[in-house]
């Protein structure tokens, strides 16, 4: 299994390897983030979850791979640490979102209390 450290390494020597570093500019990456995003949300348009069931796994692991893609090149330009910063906000959440008062709610952590 890779870390998340080694896929950035992977997507950052695949977009090096193709000189496209130059087109990536933080304003047309969050673009082509946003479009992989409108991209995986077209998969849902219009369809039950049970519709949504029986498409191929296929098509949705091609576009959160696409997704991931953008999001580990905007880590690796910002010299993010994916793995730290998730840990960071998954203990900040766990803070925000006590199981005792969250549990089985939808309300935002503001309503609590």
């Amino acid at each position: 299994m890779s870390s998340l450290r080694e896929l950035q390494l992977q997507v950052k020597t695949f977009r090096d390897e193709r000189d496209w570093k130059q087109f990536h500019n933080f304003k047309d990456m969050l673009l082509s983030l946003g479009l992989e995003v409108s991209e995986f949300s077209e998969l849902f348009q219009w369809k039950s979850d049970s519709e949504v069931k029986n498409l191929p796994r296929e098509s949705f692991g091609e576009e959160l791979a696409d997704i991931l893609y953008w999001v580990l090149l905007f880590a690796e330009d910002l010299d993010i640490d994916l793995e730290q910063a998730f840990g960071n906000k998954m203990l900040k959440n766990e803070g925000k979102y006590p199981v005792d008062q969250a549990r089985g709610k939808k309300e935002k952590y503001t309503s609590y209390k």
